[in-house]
């Protein structure tokens, strides 16, 4: 159940207003002056405060009620106020506002208006614990994983890396192959050593290959290796990745550009853990953790027959998918701070810029382009024009734009006649917090009442 602290020194008041929400099932304490209000608030919770401006009868200034607010939002910043106030109050009033207060009610007042406005806040409370819940949460999930795990140093902060890199730590404990997909510059490979950084053969090598940065004819070669003669130009014998990687952890980064035949034999090694070196008859005996990546839609290939689904299958025990960074925008930032040499800062225009970009990618291009932005510009502040994106578009700068705009006097009173002049409604309607609207309603002379 809500429970709300009146604070006033009218018992004819507190009484009325306990009758009020007790009839909407909310709980009431009452104080009779500012003292016994924070005696209360350090002994109970509670949801929200309804504060009188003035406690003692030969007082009308309305200090005392200045004074508690303050005291009150100095304790609990996040506590919603409510403000009752004669009309010799209002500048005093609307100056709380603006320090934070959540509104203010005028004697006599309204009982549904009141109640409309209580209730607003009360759900706008319980939204705001939630959330705070949910940081709490969020906050010690991260601590365990950065304490429980070696992250390499990634830098996140978004919560679909941290997913991620939540499910990496996981599967990295058993020895399943697992499959990462993501677009091109994604950081496949960094969740790949993140993997074997947290896995049971994390004391052995690890070992990358990217399969389409070589031509088809020599990618067995490399895998497997190649006894002296094996091909043209084989003048000795070579170790392959298998051999390198044993004891640990493969990497195969763009596993769709895999031949046929390399495809054959990386089933049979899986499957069995033996292979032999081109131009070998003698089998080899490795135990080598494999994660593979791709950008290539691995079921589309398979239905033309570039790739082995026995092998599509037998790769992905486990599959980890990365998000493009477009994705994770809470991520923008912190990685290009990262990626800044000392002494350079960035400019609240490039920031923004960095957020309305769209990183087709990803974070290599990010990387390249603060690395860029911060050789070609000699202040310590990057602006935006250093990192040479394109202008916005006409539509989406008029939108932004517009967003942007404060409401007009005649928007603002339309939004109260459809709300029946609640302003917590008004201000929702209209895009704005509560002390937004309040600001904007002073700067055009529209009375609240």
């Amino acid at each position: 159940m809500p429970h709300i602290l009146v604070v006033d020194d009218n018992p004819a008041v507190t009484i009325a207003l306990e009758m009020l929400f007790s009839l909407h099932e909310i709980e009431t304490t009452a104080a009779d002056s500012p003292e016994a209000a924070l005696e209360a608030l350090a002994r109970t919770p509670v949801d929200l405060v309804i504060q009188d401006m003035n406690f003692r009868a030969d007082t009308t200034s309305g200090d005392e009620g200045v004074a508690l607010f303050r005291a009150i939002h100095e304790r609990h910043p996040e506590l919603p106020v409510i403000l009752l106030t004669a009309w010799t109050h209002l500048e005093s009033a609307v100056d709380l506002i603006k320090a934070g207060a959540a509104d203010y009610v005028a004697k006599p007042w309204d009982d549904h208006k009141l109640l409309t406005t209580v209730h607003n806040l009360l759900e706008l409370a319980e939204t705001r614990r939630e959330l705070a819940r949910h940081r709490d949460g969020a906050r010690r999930h991260r601590e365990a994983l950065e304490r429980d795990y070696d992250l390499r140093g990634i830098v996140y902060a978004d919560s679909a890396s941290e997913r991620a890199l939540s499910l990496a730590c996981q599967v990295a404990r058993s020895d399943l192959p697992v499959l990462i997909t993501g677009p091109n510059g994604a950081g496949k490979e960094k969740y790949a050593e993140i993997v074997h950084a947290n896995s049971a053969v994390r004391d052995g090598p690890f070992v990358a290959l990217n399969c389409g940065a070589l031509p088809g004819e020599l990618i067995e070669a490399e895998l497997f290796g190649a006894d002296a003669g094996a091909y043209t130009g084989a003048n000795r014998a070579r170790e392959g990745k298998f051999e390198a990687a044993d004891g640990g952890t493969l990497f195969l980064d763009e596993i769709g550009n895999l031949p046929p035949a390399g495809q054959m034999k990386l089933l049979r090694v899986l499957e069995t853990g033996r292979f032999e070196r081109l131009g070998s008859n003698r089998e080899r005996q490795v135990k080598v953790r494999v994660v593979s990546a791709t950008n290539a839609d691995l079921p589309a290939l398979i239905a033309t027959g570039a790739f082995r689904e026995d092998l599509y299958y037998r790769l992905n025990a486990i599959e980890l998918r990365l998000p493009p960074l477009a994705e994770r925008q809470d991520d923008i930032l912190p990685l290009a701070r990262h990626f800044l040499p000392a002494g350079k800062t960035l400019s609240r225009d490039a920031e923004r810029a960095l957020l309305r970009h769209p990183w087709p990618g990803n974070v290599r291009e990010l990387r390249n382009a603060v690395q860029r932005a911060a050789l070609l510009s000699p202040a310590s502040t990057i602006e935006a024009e250093a990192f040479g994106f394109a202008p916005m578009r006409a539509g989406a700068a008029s939108a932004a734009a517009a967003v942007a705009e404060e409401p007009d006097r005649g928007s603002i009173e339309a939004a109260l006649r459809r709300h029946d002049g609640v302003l917590a409604q008004a201000a929702a309607d209209l895009g704005l917090s509560r002390q937004a609207l309040y600001r904007r309603m002073d700067k055009l002379g529209i009375r609240r009442d």
